[in-house]
């Protein structure tokens, strides 16, 4: 079961409340948990290891500790998350059960950059793994897929719905890997109370549709139901792959007689 944790902001003079929650699962089919996350203010990101039997998990695990290490000392931003970057394909490289030159693995998410006027968000990407946005009751993929079916899309030589049955399907062109560093993609978003991130692996986008994300988002207002709603839904649907997501999500807190405790902490 997943659990909702809260942290206070302040944006534009606005109090507000950021909540979220996370969790990852084996699925129905694999053997091993290559996915990894971390959901600690204010960085949220999702990780998919690939290769070899145990090399996805390592890459995946190795991405997420030295992201740790950011949050922990309290310099979540661009450069800093790059420097980790470095670190981890360092660490994985090294790593004694590293055999696999196509170890590596997907990183995606969000982060808050400020407490005040010039407060933001920034999604960052690495893979085909995804960062949504609920806003004004629409979702929208954020992340673009670094895959090569979605280069087939953009060169208009296919389309989405032939994109869910081609065979390179699950072929990425980027990711953080033993063999070479590659940066992030980064977009910037405005805070606005209302709005609800999923972040997560493709197994969790190849047994729900956008219409099925936005409806389980509808349906649960804490992220703790809507993360726990949508494993049941992707594993009843098959859970193919391992299953990763984090909600989270930003609201008016300036009415509320008795905020909930702060639990970033």
């Amino acid at each position: 079961m997943a659990e909702t944790k809260t942290h206070r902001v302040t944006v534009a003079q606005r109090p507000l409340l950021l909540s979220w929650a996370g969790a990852t699962d084996l699925g129905r089919r694999r053997e091993i948990n290559q996915d990894a996350f971390l959901a600690e203010y204010p960085l949220f990101i999702v990780a998919d290891g690939m290769g070899g039997h145990a090399g996805g998990e390592i890459a995946s695990s190795s991405t997420v500790a030295r992201l740790q290490a950011v949050v922990a000392a309290g310099e979540v931003n661009g450069p800093a998350i790059e420097k980790a970057l470095e670190l981890a394909v360092a660490d994985i490289a090294d790593h004694p059960e590293t055999t696999d030159e196509g170890t590596g693995t997907t990183l995606t998410g969000v982060f808050l950059v400020g407490d005040g006027e010039d407060a933001h968000w920034v999604a960052l990407n690495i893979g085909d793994s995804r960062v949504y946005l609920l806003r004004d009751d629409r979702l929208v993929q954020v992340t673009t897929d670094h895959s090569v079916v979605q280069e087939l899309i953009a060169a208009g030589k296919l389309s989405p719905e032939e994109a869910e049955g081609h065979p390179y399907s699950n072929v990425i062109t980027r990711a953080v890997g033993a063999s070479e560093l590659t940066a992030p993609d980064y977009v910037t978003l405005d805070v606005r109370a209302g709005d609800r991130f999923v972040i997560c692996s493709d197994g969790l986008t190849k047994e729900l549709t956008d219409y099925g994300i936005q409806h389980f988002l509808r349906a649960n207002s804490d992220p703790a139901a809507g993360v726990d709603a949508m494993l049941a839904a992707a594993l009843e649907n098959g859970g193919r792959d391992n299953v990763t997501l984090i909600i989270v999500q930003i609201e008016d807190d300036s009415d509320s007689s008795s905020p909930p405790e702060d639990t970033s902490e």
